[in-house]
């Protein structure tokens, strides 16, 4: 800009000059100014060094890489390109994939499992404890009643018959007590930990000893499944990486917040889930839906919508949209629209997308100009 401005200034100075001697003053100046005016000219060429050879030749900018074309954005790469960026692409058919629910994972504190496992256990040891009390005292009622008035004073007789019936109701106490620990487990966790708990199996033992955990799966309001399914995973935050979990048994509350049906899940101690985390679930539905397949990996995000590349030949490609509530299946978007046989951008569609947005720009700045 500095170069074209002083190009301008001295141009002008040199055709001022020139004015001045083709006047008659101009005549007796211009043998005074020819030193002047050819200085001028001088310092003129060395700022534009091709002034005096002419224009200079045109730029041979690349081609552009992206056009509208239908009102859409099309983005040409070269294969040197592709290759360059590592652009991954794959035809992919639309066929029918089971649906995928998404469902929200809590894993539960194990505190009160913990706590009527170990109640459970004092019960029993009491009502063992009971009866081997009232076995003693009975035999010891019966002796006394063999021997009779004569040879054992009355008073001791009855003091025997009063111990056994105090050790008879401790033992009352006890089964009792030992029969709302178990109805207690049941109610608050279901047929199949309840006797896990009563019965202290290894599957309790695990979730004492923190090798598993227990998550409650609330499936979203409307949704229902016949029973707990044998497939489902877990996101694990922040990596969003998926972990298997294993079916208990159907749930015997609901998640307050979400007030839909819940299953009882057991997921791995070493997954990265603790207690206390809420997160995504995944299980299969008895549904299918037909499209396309788009992994997670392949979808970007931009102009607050979630796309997908797709060629169309050529080494052309177009951005199609994802339904925000589009269904998955298998840790993917299945995509209906998209016609069967897309050409799907697995990799390398964060790298379109910049392209396409650079063009954005190369056009408003081509404006402000």
């Amino acid at each position: 800009m500095g170069g074209r401005r002083a190009m301008l200034l001295i141009g002008g100075m040199v055709l001022a000059a020139a004015g001045l001697a083709v006047t008659p003053p101009g005549e007796r100046l211009r043998t005074d100014a020819g030193p002047v005016i050819a200085e001028m000219r001088a310092r003129a060429t060395a700022l534009v060094p091709d002034w005096r050879d002419g224009p200079p030749a045109a730029a041979q900018l690349p081609a552009p890489r992206t056009a509208v074309e239908d009102g859409r954005t099309v983005v040409r790469l070269t294969a040197a390109e592709r290759t360059r960026i590592g652009l991954v692409a794959e035809s992919r058919p639309a066929v029918l994939h089971r649906q995928e629910l998404t469902a929200y994972g809590s894993v539960l504190d194990l505190a009160r499992i913990t706590e009527l496992t170990n109640s459970y256990a004092g019960a029993v040891a009491a009502l063992q404890t009971a009866r081997a009390r009232v076995e003693v005292s009975a035999s010891a009622a019966r002796r006394a009643r063999n021997l009779g008035a004569g040879v054992v004073a009355v008073a001791q007789i009855e003091t025997a018959e009063g111990t056994l019936l105090t050790d008879q109701a401790s033992m009352t106490v006890a089964e009792s007590q030992l029969r709302t620990l178990a109805a207690t487990a049941r109610q608050e966790w279901g047929s199949v930990l309840g006797k896990a708990i009563i019965e202290r199996s290894p599957l309790v033992t695990r979730l004492i000893e923190r090798t598993d955990f227990l998550m409650q799966v609330t499936l979203p309001p409307g949704e229902t499944l016949p029973e707990a399914p044998q497939a489902a995973f877990a996101e694990v935050p922040p990596q969003s990486a998926r972990v298997a979990l294993r079916p208990v048994s159907p749930a015997t509350r609901t998640d307050p917040r979400i007030q839909g049906q819940s299953f009882f899940y057991l997921v791995s101690g070493d997954s990265g889930l603790l207690p206390g985390t809420s997160t995504m679930a995944f299980l299969p539905a008895s549904r299918a839906v037909k499209g396309v397949l788009v992994p997670e990996d392949a979808v970007v995000h931009g102009e607050g919508g979630t796309w997908v590349y797709r060629g169309t030949g050529d080494g052309a490609y177009v951005r199609h949209p994802v339904r925000p509530d589009a269904p998955m299946s298998a840790d993917a978007f299945v995509v209906e629209d998209l016609p069967d046989g897309s050409e799907i951008v697995l990799r390398g569609a964060q790298a379109l997308l910049s392209e396409e947005m650079k063009s954005r720009i190369r056009v408003v700045g081509d404006d402000d100009d």
